[in-house]
């Protein structure tokens, strides 16, 4: 399925982008979008034939449990509502604990690399054909950025996303900038994994931008493509013409005329790129996903049987065992408890990278409560993110950005925060607002404008 070039759609430049020229198709953030009332820029943009894409970033399908059949569901309708050719999720986990650890489920708010793992492995393969089950079109999922690696791990990338190609067909979404990141922070070579992969299953590939403080990169999609990720993207075009290619851009937006010269660098990037005369070799398994075990398939040979001592896979539709799903569920937690929760950091991880994550989780979940609730920022002024940082610092996220939000005014109000009288009531009037069991009747929503007013006066 050819895509051509794309570009991340984002409310904020909606304008910009309906009018960037030669634009094929474009990639939203499924949690974003509501079925019933998708936004009429993209609408218009689907009525030229620009294809929209869904990219779901709360699955969490490198988790321990199985995926949320709420989530699939919900993914499928954005799916259908778009009618889009695939949707696209991460490699990722984003939330620990619950059943399996017998202890309260953390939230990330982030997307966090899963230990590369035979174990891992075997239980992302399942959550994989769990959710290509759920969906009405076809699923590719995406390698991560990293700032740390696991301990003992015991595949490459490229090896890891090869097999879980191989065992459930499953199209790649292959993030070149993330590749480039973990070049820097985990000492990953790129044309390596680029070499294992099975790069006829690459639906399609994103490029972004991003920022290097003291030897760490931080893949922000706030600043332009560097010039080593379209190196990496050159690296790519040598094994494989990909279907598409997508920009990602997700704050600090430029004018329209800059991001249109970044899709020329990345169309010419792909032009200058030569292809390798000699042919790459043919993946394991096609990228598609049989409907049953083949039948008629002759037996391993017993002296090769013998040499394989590694753990076998699942076979498709094989239930992972319990097990399985508990040991890796007490390594995400412990892990996820170190950089939410303040507790040590697991044994083998790097402390030092741990606390650089911890701090950029922090950052991120200070911005995005601002986002979500502006109110908060406008109440407490300057001193917004240095009380954000100082009551997320011990106290982890347990159901999303907008409980966060009020968890956090209670905090405040509990603490006797703000001192000014005039800002603490209306951060008081803000929190009722919300925290009610039903929405407020019309002339209680009148008073309490009324005596908002008057309280900023």
């Amino acid at each position: 399925m050819e895509l051509g070039i794309g570009i991340g759609w984002r409310p904020e430049i909606a304008e910009v982008v309906a009018e960037l020229p030669g634009v094929d198709w474009v990639e939203v953030v499924a949690e974003n979008i509501c079925p019933g009332h998708v936004p009429e820029a993209l609408e218009r943009l689907r009525s030229r034939g620009v294809r929209v894409v869904p990219h779901g970033v709360s699955l969490g399908l490198g988790g321990a449990d199985r995926p949320d059949a709420g989530k699939l569901a919900a993914l499928a309708r954005r799916a259908e509502a778009l009618g889009s050719p695939l949707v696209t999720e991460h490699i990722a986990f984003v939330r620990a604990g619950g059943p399996l650890t017998a202890s309260r489920t953390l939230e990330a708010g982030h997307l966090l690399p899963v230990p590369r793992t035979r174990d891992a492995l075997r239980v992302l393969c399942e959550n994989v054909r769990i959710a290509q089950d759920s969906l009405p079109v076809p699923l590719a999922v995406e390698n991560i950025a990293a700032l740390f690696s696991w301990p003992h791990e015991e595949l490459t990338e490229g090896q890891f996303l090869a097999e879980l190609v191989e065992r459930t067909g499953v199209r790649l979404l292959v993030d070149v900038a993330n590749l480039h990141t973990n070049r820097v922070n985990r000492g990953e070579d790129p044309a390596k994994a680029l070499d294992e992969l099975p790069v006829e299953a690459i639906a399609y590939v994103h490029v972004a931008g991003g920022v290097e403080r003291d030897g760490v990169w931080h893949d922000t999609h706030a600043h332009p493509v560097p010039e080593p990720v379209l190196d990496v993207l050159r690296e790519l075009r040598a094994r494989v013409r990909p279907p598409g290619v997508l920009l990602e851009r997700d704050d600090d937006f430029p004018p329209g005329e800059e991001l249109a010269r970044e899709l020329d660098t990345v169309r010419a990037t792909l032009r200058s790129a030569a292809p390798r005369t000699a042919a790459v070799p043919a993946p394991r398994r096609a990228p598609t996903r049989p409907a049953e075990p083949a039948k008629n398939t002759e037996p391993a040979e017993p002296a090769e049987a013998a040499e394989n001592t590694e753990p076998a896979l699942p076979a498709d539709g094989e239930a992972v065992e319990g097990a399985v799903r508990e040991r890796l569920a007490l390594g995400q937690v412990a892990l996820l408890s170190a950089l939410v929760a303040g507790t040590p950091a697991p044994e083998g991880f790097d402390a030092r990278r741990l606390r650089t994550q911890r701090r950029a989780l922090a950052a991120k979940r200070a911005s995005v409560v601002a986002k979500v609730a502006p109110e908060l920022r406008d109440i407490l002024g300057d001193g917004y993110r240095a009380a954000f940082l100082s009551y997320a610092r011990n106290r982890p996220m347990h159901h999303g950005y907008r409980r966060d939000a009020l968890d956090f005014a209670e905090h405040l109000l509990i603490a006797g925060t703000p001192v000014d009288d005039r800002a603490r009531r209306r951060l008081t009037h803000w929190w009722e607002e919300r925290v009610t069991p039903q929405p407020p009747r019309r002339t209680t929503r009148m008073v309490r404008a009324a005596r908002a007013v008057l309280i900023r006066r």
